[in-house]
């Protein structure tokens, strides 16, 4: 038996997220790190709640904000971290693009979510078997079973569901099958995770007295069109001072100065009690 792979093997990434839709790169940063994110994250809460459109909800006690790259201190760090960049290009290719930048968090009394994908699958994805936009996801506190587990149910990326609700939310007569692929998630802070987002999966109840908070970076590959439901901003001066490596991979907007971001990616089927 040969060595085994490591994770920033393209065969690896490969197998991982064109399987079980989901991988994931444990301890990619320090605690300390995921402590500052945090700080910022609930900082950052606080400023878009205030303002109309700043935050969207994702459920009862479960809010979504995009937010401008350069008011993540890490941000860099993130989008130069070997694993990222090594997943993005063996997924998405060398010419990859960053579309999105931002936040959820499910505070206590949280419910769990029905399950669904974050947005129909494209033709890329239903007929030529290919993805072509991944999803980063990174926490900020360590999480547990009580503060409601993110749920994927493994290699459903790939199933067809289109005339259902909004073709993102399956029936309730499919769950079982759901239910029965199901793999809770509880990374720790510091962890970095990659999954398509077209991989059926929901959060759950949070039972806990603390808030969950997620980063969330998503990336396209060229033929891909997420960057539409996004407002990337920029400053003139953070984007000229970037590394080559990530402003050359930045779909976004260069602003004078940054402007409130108005949320756009609605998801209507998470607002709804009746989920069927």
């Amino acid at each position: 038996m040969g060595p085994a792979p490591k994770d920033d093997d393209v065969a690896a990434i490969m197998r991982g997220l064109y399987g079980d839709g989901i991988i994931a790169r444990k301890g990619a940063f320090s605690p300390d790190w995921a402590d500052v994110l945090h700080g910022e994250i609930m900082a950052l809460f606080d400023a878009a709640i205030a303002v109309p459109h700043g935050a969207l909800p994702r459920g009862p006690q479960r809010w979504y904000v995009e937010v401008q790259p350069e008011r993540i201190s890490g941000f860099v760090d993130i989008a130069t971290h070997p694993w990222f960049v090594a997943v993005c290009e063996a997924v998405l290719g060398p010419e990859y693009k960053i579309v999105e930048v931002g936040f959820d968090i499910p505070f206590p009394g949280a419910a769990d979510q029905p399950w669904h994908r974050d947005f129909p699958s494209p033709p890329a994805t239903l007929t030529g078997r290919r993805l072509n936009s991944l999803a980063f996801n990174l926490p900020t506190v360590d999480c547990t079973m009580e503060m409601g587990a993110f749920e994927v149910a493994l290699g459903t990326q790939w199933d067809d569901i289109r005339g259902c609700k909004d073709d993102m939310f399956p029936p309730h007569e499919l769950w079982e099958r759901y239910e029965a692929r199901k793999s809770p998630r509880l990374p720790q802070r510091g962890d970095m995770s990659a999954r398509s987002a077209l991989t059926i999966h929901r959060g759950t109840a949070n039972r806990s007295g603390v808030a969950r908070p997620v980063l969330v970076v998503g990336a396209d590959a060229p033929d891909a069109s997420n960057a539409a439901h996004h407002d990337l901003q920029v400053t003139r001066a953070y984007f000229d001072g970037l590394p080559g490596q990530v402003r050359d991979h930045l779909t976004c907007r260069v602003a004078d100065r940054l402007e409130p971001v108005l949320q756009h990616h609605v998801i209507e089927g998470l607002l709804q009690p009746d989920y069927g």
